[in-house]
């Protein structure tokens, strides 16, 4: 009897060692990152069921234009129209669709240089400017569910026709849809007691359209020169400068440490990108699964791991290596994909000293990082399709070298 309550005190004694113990297992495996460098961002928006992470992104991006040029503002203050945005692009790409006869694509999706082209030819608004779309659900985000699909059933029968001549009236038609799900474009609104116009808001905030530029990383065009990424949603054929690997690289860090941001493009199907519950949620990885695998091995060659450009072996910590060899394959095969849409921010440390990019999504209050990812430096490298930058954020060599003044 004295020996059971022996081993039953002894039992309970471990017990809590044991769990103590995991928990610092656990902890210790639970990554923790310190922000190294985080420049400003407005606050998390969410896309709901919508393809429109480009225009939430990329005026994102616009938006910590704005507070980079303007030090007093609070990012409260800033809030683009994404409706405005979406509704002009949708109008100039079913145009673009139907002079093609359906060979360029109409879809929900879009580019960065769409916003760029919108602050150009049309403006901006700030958000209020238009009402919140009227969906058969009665909420403020965006739901493409009945929407869009009855769109693109009527510019594929236009497109797609077998008359030879169309009636002009479809453009008004197809604008009536617009309209009655984002509103109707506004000319002159009032904003903080003041009138404006889509382009004299747009000038208010100090943002050139000329300042912005797309840059890229492929071997199948020359280094150093602009080229039309072949991708659908690139519909409007923006041109983007192709850089090494490498010098790519170093213009994406090196401008989050002079306090720019960029807009991201990127594949974001990979298992590495974690969406799932867990400790490593909200981040991104490239996990390398052939860790003993030596460059310059007969398995290297078929895995791609080659010599040339690549991060830093401290930033490929438990990753694949990256080279220019491996990125171009995947764009080559469709691995890597035109995905999402996403704002670059800041740099931060995990508890083991690696660094990551921070990144601001468009899905709402998400995951453990309320809406915030980070991403390590090998999945940008591997699966970045493209990115807009200032041009001011590029070095005064790299500028000259590309011809842009």
């Amino acid at each position: 009897m004295n020996k059971l309550i022996i081993f039953a005190l002894a039992a309970l004694s471990v017990a809590p060692a044991m769990a103590d113990e995991a928990k610092t297992e656990e902890k210790k495996d639970t990554l923790i990152f310190t922000p190294v460098v985080e420049n400003r961002v407005t606050s998390i928006k969410n896309q709901n069921n919508s393809g429109t992470c480009w225009a939430y992104s990329s005026l994102a991006f616009l938006e910590s234009e704005v507070l980079k040029k303007h030090p007093e503002m609070k990012p409260e203050d800033i809030d683009l129209c994404e409706s405005f945005l979406v509704s002009h692009t949708y109008t100039d790409r079913a145009d673009r669709h139907v002079r093609t006869h359906g060979d360029a694509s109409f879809s929900q999706g879009g580019s960065f240089y769409d916003a760029i082209y919108c602050l150009k030819k049309y403006g901006l608004t700030p958000e209020g400017t238009m009402p919140y779309p009227n969906t058969l659900y009665g909420d403020s985000l965006f739901n493409f569910t009945n929407f869009f699909p009855p769109m693109e059933a009527y510019l594929k029968a236009i497109a797609k026709s077998d008359a030879k001549k169309i009636n002009p009236i479809w453009k008004k038609s197809l604008q009536g849809m617009l309209d009655d799900y984002f509103g109707e474009l506004p000319t002159t609104f009032k904003h903080n007691g003041k009138e404006y116009t889509p382009h004299t808001y747009a000038k208010s905030l100090g943002l050139d359209a000329d300042d912005y530029i797309s840059l890229t990383s492929y071997t199948h065009e020359p280094f150093y020169e602009p080229f039309i990424i072949e991708v659908q949603d690139n519909w409007r054929w923006a041109p983007s400068y192709n850089l090494p690997l490498d010098v790519f690289m170093d213009v994406m860090e090196t401008a989050v440490r002079n306090g720019w941001t960029f807009a991201w493009g990127a594949d974001v199907s990979e298992d590495g990108f974690s969406r799932r519950t867990g400790k490593h949620k909200c981040v991104a990885t490239v996990p390398d699964t052939k860790s003993n695998a030596g460059v310059g091995s007969d398995q290297s060659r078929w895995t791609g791991e080659k010599a040339g450009a690549k991060v830093t072996e401290a930033d490929n910590a438990g990753e694949k290596v990256i080279t220019q060899e491996l990125r171009q394959e995947g764009y080559d095969n469709w691995t890597t994909t035109d995905d999402h849409g996403m704002q670059i921010y800041g740099i931060a440390k995990d508890q083991n000293g690696k660094e990551y990019f921070m990144m601001k999504n468009s899905w709402g209050d998400y995951g453990p990082y309320k809406g915030f990812w980070y991403i390590s430096k090998p999945y940008v490298a591997y699966k970045t399709m493209n990115i807009i930058i200032n041009k001011n954020a590029l070095s005064k060599e790299l500028r000259k070298k590309l011809g842009i003044k």
